[in-house]
């Protein structure tokens, strides 16, 4: 870090990239075959579909009877697939959706999510991914903001859609003809997946045809080291960012096989599924990691020995979870950090350099810096504003100039998210913007709290916020899910140890449990919800 500090004195910014042997000289090569060279896509081509990138190469080289997906059992090859995105392409077509328009997947993790997203992107439409779980408030909202011609439902798995929908039955139900792929250019808009909304309305991310592939060739390559022989399990759901390159964009890349559960698993499911279909990718967020290593601790059948790679992103994994996790199951968790905006994980520990309570280093391919509120780097060990810039980056909100401007700053995301880095180029999570505490005068991280907590088994979850007592002066409170066979003296338990491991001005005057811990369909904690209480 001393040309962080020659920078410094000298008024310049400090870049840090994630570029290469001199940063990372143990990273492994490439570990799968793949039919595409590494070149700039501005270089490469003047024509690209995602959907073609994705799909073509393996039926051109012979690969079309290799499986692509699993579901409860029913294998589909990657030439299933593709005929049946064909089919869902013609059906788009007939029923008038033209290059441009949005169409509205609210789809289970399915072969349907599948075939319709792809579909999409071959006729050069704009497939807008939906959760499933929402209220016909929050359908009517985002199907108003996207503007999508047309939505795709499953009849099977009812929701809260008021508008009409298209059964994806009925979608695919023409004959299979073949289609005239659409000939985007790399930086046309390909499909939109909408933010989490942890602190508001959720704004929908533009994603173009480039970044579909860049998650793979990032990610995918450096950190979960996909080739394909690879079984990848994914509980995150496909209509999340997370989930999407997991089960759909990074899996077909490579040639690899992705098991889809159209049901969202619980814990105990997720385990039973792990040891049916014998995965070796596992991807989960922090919590669903938790709740899984309850489950097997109260006796749940749990064999992960077909997993080689665990993988966690959607928020801050806790020091003793993965602790916890390693002891139980031998395995690392490789957690790491990215966002709808960014397009995948940015930042992630790497397997063998695993340092437990980070986020990890930066993955080759980006570039990232921590800044002050006046734009200058901060030291090492300071928290500052997270800004990352690289190849799978979105460019724009749909239709959010203002919101654009503020996140999107020449070719920098800014994140929101609060960070320190250490002198090996380690980053930790503070927290978002927002969250943070201001104490007594000081900044204090609710992750740390947490974390602290998180030390006693019997907590299951944990979210800290500021409370103001009568004078009007905030102080820590913690709210937790506990676990069933919690003490009565859980509360006292947690002071206690507050006491010990934390400075006085960061420790929770208050402690409550809670059934549950609010949260966005994708599982992030909405600690804003919780400050009213």
């Amino acid at each position: 870090m001393g040309t962080q500090a020659a920078d410094e004195r000298r008024g310049t910014s400090a870049v840090h990239r994630g570029d290469g042997a001199e940063d990372r000289g143990d990273r492994p090569a490439r570990a799968g075959p793949s039919p595409r060279q590494e070149v700039p896509l501005a270089v490469q081509v003047a024509v690209f579909n995602l959907a073609s990138a994705l799909l073509d190469p393996h039926l051109e080289a012979g690969r079309g009877s290799r499986p692509a997906f699993r579901v409860r059992g029913k294998t589909l090859t990657y030439e299933d697939i593709a005929l049946l995105a064909n089919r869902a392409a013609n059906g788009l077509r007939a029923r008038g959706v033209r290059a441009g328009d949005r169409v509205a997947l609210v789809l289970p993790d399915s072969p349907a999510f599948v075939a319709t997203f792809l579909g999409a992107l071959r006729i050069g439409a704009i497939p807008v991914t939906l959760s499933t779980y929402l209220t016909a408030d929050e359908y009517a909202y985002l199907l108003d903001d996207s503007g999508a011609a047309v939505t795709v439902s499953d009849p099977a798995m009812p929701t809260a859609v008021a508008s009409p929908t298209i059964p994806f039955d009925e979608l695919v139900s023409g004959e299979v003809e073949n289609v005239d792929t659409h000939p985007t250019k790399p930086e046309d808009p390909a499909f939109i997946q909408y933010s989490s909304g942890t602190t508001g309305k959720p704004k929908g991310v533009v994603h173009m045809h480039e970044n579909g592939v860049q998650p793979a060739k990032l990610h995918g390559r450096h950190v979960s080291e996909v080739t394909d022989r690879d079984v990848v399990f994914s509980v995150p759901r496909q209509f999340f960012s997370f989930g999407l390159n997991n089960s759909l964009l990074v899996p077909l890349y490579y040639g690899a096989c992705a098991i889809l559960e159209p049901e969202r698993p619980t814990p105990q499911r997720a385990l039973e599924i792990i040891a049916i279909e014998r995965p070796t990718l596992f991807y989960n967020v922090p919590t669903g990691y938790a709740l899984m290593l309850a489950a097997a601790e109260s006796g749940a059948n749990a064999d992960l020995s077909s997993v080689r790679r665990c993988v966690s992103a959607g928020e801050a994994l806790p020091a003793p979870i993965l602790e916890r996790w390693k002891a139980r199951f031998g395995q690392e968790i490789l957690d790491g950090i990215g966002s709808t905006e960014i397009g995948h994980i940015c930042i992630s520990n790497f397997q063998g350099r695993v340092r437990p309570g980070t986020s990890g280093q930066l993955i080759p391919g980006y570039e990232a810096r921590v800044q002050r509120a006046d734009g200058t780097d901060a030291a090492p060990g300071e928290i500052g504003d997270l800004l990352v810039r690289g190849p799978s980056t979105a460019k724009e909100y749909w239709r959010k100039p203002e919101a654009t401007a503020h996140t999107f700053r020449d070719g920098w995301v800014f994140t929101g998210d609060r960070y320190t880095r250490d002198a090996d180029g380690y980053l930790t999570y503070q927290g978002r913007s927002d969250d943070m505490l201001r104490i007594s005068g000081m900044w204090v991280s609710p992750l740390e709290v947490e974390s602290v907590m998180l030390r006693n088994p019997a907590v299951r979850e944990c979210a800290v916020v500021a409370r103001a007592r009568d004078d009007g002066i905030a102080r820590p409170v913690a709210f937790v899910v506990a676990r069933d066979d919690a003490p009565d003296t859980l509360a006292a338990d947690l002071l206690a140890l507050a006491e010990e491991a934390l400075p006085s001005y960061k420790r929770p005057k208050w402690i409550e449990r809670v059934h549950e811990l609010p949260k966005t369909s994708t599982g992030k904690i909405q600690r804003f919800k919780l400050r009213g209480r």
